[in-house]
This record gives C-alpha cells, structure tokens and sequence, in this order.
C-alpha cells in the first residue's frame, strides 16, 4: 500500500487530524489523555516531581492510541505529525469544551454524533 502524500501545511492537516478522529469514543479517549498529560505537566510545575513528566507522556498518548488502535482502528497522527498533532490534540480539546468542534467537525465532513 502506497503512502500519502505529506501534509506540508496546517490548514490541511486540521481536517485530516479531525478525520482521523472520526468516532466519538476515540475523541473520549484523546480528552482523557490530553486532560492527564495536562494535569501531569501542571503537577511538575507546581511539585518539581520529574516523574511527572514521563506520567504526563504516558497518560497522555496511552488512552489516544487505545483509541486508535481499538476503536478507529487507524495509525495515530503522532507518527507522521507530531508537533501538528500534539497542539491539534489540544486545539481538539478546547473546542470541545468551547462547544465549537460540532462545526469544525462537519467542515471536515464528520458527522459530529
């Protein structure tokens, strides 16, 4: 099977990132894990606790590839996009909790269920 072409801006990687995010258990699960990272890096901060960090690595992208691999059933972003997938991890989250990913969703032609 061929590769894709790389994505070399981020205006087209926002809706391939969305796409790839299609079901709404794998968005569950990235809230999750971009909620612990969050949380994680917040206490390294706040405790100077190194561990922290790796915490907020594992909380982070353990339950966002669950959801990749058992529910989506796709590759992870991170792979290929890091940088882009970390901050669309985010971006992702604030519109949801902002209640504006219903219409970024349906630009990328997602039906936001």
């Amino acid at each position: 099977m061929a590769e894709e072409p790389k994505i070399t801006a981020y205006s087209e990687f926002w809706p391939y990132y969305l796409r790839e995010h299609a079901q709404p258990m794998t968005r569950n699960f990235h809230y999750l894990g971009t909620s612990l990272a969050f949380f994680s890096v917040v206490g390294f901060i706040a405790f100077g606790k190194l561990w922290l960090l790796l915490a907020a690595l594992i909380a982070g992208y353990g339950p966002a590839w669950m959801g990749h691999f058992f529910v989506e059933k796709n590759r992870p972003a991170t792979f290929r996009y890091p940088l882009w997938s970390l901050f669309s991890d985010f971006r992702m989250a604030w519109d949801w909790l902002s209640g504006t990913l219903g219409e970024e969703l349906s630009k990328a032609g997602i039906s936001p269920r």
